[in-house]
């Protein structure tokens, strides 16, 4: 109880100076985890993905399309329970500022994908609507939009302008599912293209492949490509996951610039910590060579110095991870439409936590040894 009251009066003996070190490492901290929670918001739609589903897309890009007759011959690969289409729409609501992701889906696209969850009486407005179509929550909430409402695009990928009715609104299982995403009817789609251009009808982006169980994947996978090889589409199918880390890879530099953003941040804390804590041991001198001539030992001042380095970092740490949450919704909100999901993880706290740890360490080690080593005589002669 001793040591504790020291270390805290120690702590707090130079008030502004430790006020502003927990501030900065506050401020760092807090930083840290914003950048990993950045980093999971990349990633988010790779890790809701199921292993339960496969993509199968034409080989050599997602540019070039599959034939329509594909699905057929898919859906008789053993292992093999459903099979459903969709194609990128890539369509400009009012301006391309407000992008949002649009897929034309077949009827069954929703029985793969049972984390989107949809009232029947929608979905059944739906099947009957050929322009109806289904916007996520999170979308609808961006852009006002209500089961009802016209939606206007303009087509790139297929020309001229098309309108949607809304007929449906779908949730998310769980705050982690990411519902920014319009889709409509496929046919609708295919028989609109066939009147202006027959060669680009029956034509199909990707098919999703559901299969048994998780373990049979890699087999059915590599059947499917096999059934399409030397063809003139073939095939390449890979799990869900597989598919959508393929497009966090096109961004992996941005990735690792901030992770590497976020180690510097750690770095420069603990420069500044260290620096507090050598200014703190060096006007101490005096002391830690009164306390060793009252018999106190070099383990006895170690501690101190250790001690205080932790309170500091402690407090520090604490206020960072009791305000993240409040700091994510704020940052969530200024950022707009480009992190659907942005949730700090239990694993960002805990990092956050071991991060300051190991600055409290690390801003000790040379001080406490300093300390430690200080002769008495010379402590009792030094000022200062």
């Amino acid at each position: 109880m001793f040591v504790l009251k020291l270390i805290v009066r120690n702590s707090m003996r130079h008030r502004l100076r430790t006020l502003l070190t927990v501030a900065g490492l506050t401020i760092a901290v807090v930083a840290y985890g914003l950048l990993q929670t950045v980093i999971d918001a990349w990633h988010a739609g790779a890790q809701a993905a199921s292993s339960t589903r496969l993509v199968t897309r034409n080989a050599i890009s997602l540019v070039f399309p599959m034939p329509l007759s594909y699905e057929a011959r898919i859906r008789a690969v053993e292992g093999v329970t459903t099979v459903a289409r969709a194609n990128w729409f890539g369509g400009i609501y009012q301006e391309p500022k407000k992008f949002f992701a649009q897929f034309a889906i077949s009827a069954n696209y929703l029985d793969l994908y049972p984390e989107f969850v949809l009232p029947d009486a929608q979905r059944q407005a739906w099947l009957r609507d050929r322009k109806g179509c289904l916007v996520g929550r999170q979308l609808a909430r961006d852009y006002g939009f209500k089961v009802g409402d016209v939606l206007p695009l303009r087509g790139t990928i297929f020309p001229g302008t098309w309108e949607f009715v809304i007929r449906g609104i779908f949730d998310g299982s769980d705050e982690t599912k990411i519902t920014r995403q319009m889709m409509f009817h496929w046919d609708y789609l295919n028989e609109t293209v066939r009147k202006v251009s027959k060669t680009r009808a029956d034509q199909v982006g990707i098919y999703i492949v559901g299969v048994t169980t998780p373990e049979s994947a890699p087999g059915v996978a590599r059947a499917i490509d096999a059934t399409f090889r030397n063809s003139l589409a073939e095939t390449l199918t890979e799990t869900e996951q597989a598919f959508q880390l393929g497009f966090v890879a096109m961004s992996n530099e941005i990735i690792a610039a901030i992770r590497l953003v976020s180690y510097v941040v750690i770095v420069i804390i603990m420069a500044v910590m260290a620096n507090t804590m050598a200014m703190s041991a060096r006007e101490r001198v005096a002391e830690y060579a009164t306390l060793k001539t009252l018999g106190f030992g070099p383990g006895f001042i170690t501690l101190l110095v250790f001690g205080e380095s932790a309170a500091i970092c402690a407090l520090g740490a604490g206020l960072a991870i009791g305000v993240m949450p409040q700091v994510a919704a704020v940052f969530k909100h200024v950022a707009g439409t480009y992190f659907p999901v942005f949730e700090v993880s239990g694993l960002t706290l805990a990092l956050q936590a071991l991060c300051a740890a190991i600055v409290a360490i690390a801003a000790a080690i040379v001080p406490a040894w300093r300390a430690a080593r200080v002769r008495i005589v010379e402590g009792l002669r030094a000022i200062g």
